[in-house]
């Protein structure tokens, strides 16, 4: 597992992209601009700057103004190798119209690349976000990608239809077969020097062993348009509505892998359980309000898609985690993983 090391040069905003910029958001004719720029987040391949300062206009008003500048080098995510570019393609296509008055993406002013880089202005989203959510805003969030999902499974926007750069239906499966293979995490939890409760281990074995049955129940699942980033980080919520950010992963998938990753991906431990019994129903209430195809599920494969998408990175964690509350924290949540199966 090799980390990337590419590097994205200092941010520097060219006066007249600015303006462009500021005239698409504002809707006045701005001549010219101050700003600041502020690290919200980033890594190696992408760095996200809020951009502030005063618009003046023709008419001498000045406005204060924020916006998001965005930018992702060009990198290969394994079995997705064009994921980088991924989110201008979207918004290039004007996948925006997709979404509705409940849930949505941040509106995009400007979008270029140049390249093998992405530069995307966008509104900067204000919201609870993160381990500030709370168990309603999860449930919430949960039913709006329900309805989300189902109202897009039933009309098919053409929109999404000419989007060519999308992830594959199988992308969790083969991400999960490649887990599998790696040495380090599938002989560990087999090992007799393994430190993980047995119990644990057994879980995740006896997925392994049951792989190819569960994938069967998985493919009877709808293919549903997936963001595939579904964590907490990424969900912005405000006045019972929600805006997702980061749609670099997003594509088609099964049924259920989004709230998969909305239980389990660094969620917070006190909540998880309260969350498995409370997003599901909520998520399936909304897909219903478009669709019946529901009605003969007999098994949603959320808590076997949780494994297959978060057990053996879990035990990666573990097994190279530096501190024991690092250590601690990843066990409980592969306990808590455990108890929902109960």
């Amino acid at each position: 597992m090799s980390n990337i090391s590419l590097e994205l040069e200092p941010v520097k905003v060219s006066d007249e992209t600015l303006i462009y910029v500021l005239r698409e958001m504002l809707g006045a004719k701005v001549i010219r601009a101050t700003y600041q720029s502020q690290f919200l987040q980033g890594g190696t391949v992408g760095d996200v700057r809020l951009i502030s300062g005063l618009a003046e206009t023709e008419d001498g008003s000045e406005l204060p103004y924020k916006v998001v500048l965005k930018r992702q080098k060009k990198w290969k995510r394994r079995g997705d190798p064009d994921s980088w570019r991924r989110e201008y393609d979207l918004y290039i296509a004007d996948f925006g119209e997709v979404f509705s008055d409940t849930i949505r993406c941040p509106k995009c002013y400007h979008a270029q690349l140049n390249n093998d880089e992405t530069q995307i202005w966008m509104e900067f989203v204000e919201g609870v976000s993160g381990q500030s959510m709370t168990v309603e805003m999860y449930e919430r969030a949960a039913k709006e990608l329900g309805r989300f999902q189902g109202r897009l499974y039933v009309h098919k926007p053409s929109v999404l239809g000419n989007i060519s750069n999308l992830s594959e239906v199988d992308f969790t499966k083969n991400y999960y077969l490649h887990y599998r293979s790696w040495k380090e995490v599938y002989d560990y939890i087999r090992s007799d020097n393994c430190e993980i409760p047995k119990h644990i281990c057994n879980m995740l074995i006896n997925i392994d062993e049951s792989s190819d049955a569960i994938w069967e129940r998985i493919k009877s699942l709808p293919i549903v348009f997936c963001h595939r980033d579904f964590w907490v980080e990424n969900i912005f919520y405000a006045d019972g509505k929600i805006t997702l950010i980061d749609w670099d992963t997003t594509g088609w998938g099964y049924m259920g892998e989004d709230i998969a990753s909305l239980i389990s991906d660094e969620a917070d431990i006190d909540y998880m359980l309260e969350c498995y019994h409370r997003c599901i129903p909520a998520y399936y209430k909304g897909f219903s309000e478009y669709t019946d195809v529901l009605s003969h599920q007999t098994d949603n494969c959320v808590w076997e898609l949780i494994l297959i998408m978060f057990g053996y990175r879990l035990i990666e964690w573990y097994k190279f985690a530096e501190s024991k509350d690092d250590k601690q924290l990843y066990l409980n949540i592969l306990q808590k993983i455990y108890e929902m199966g109960l």
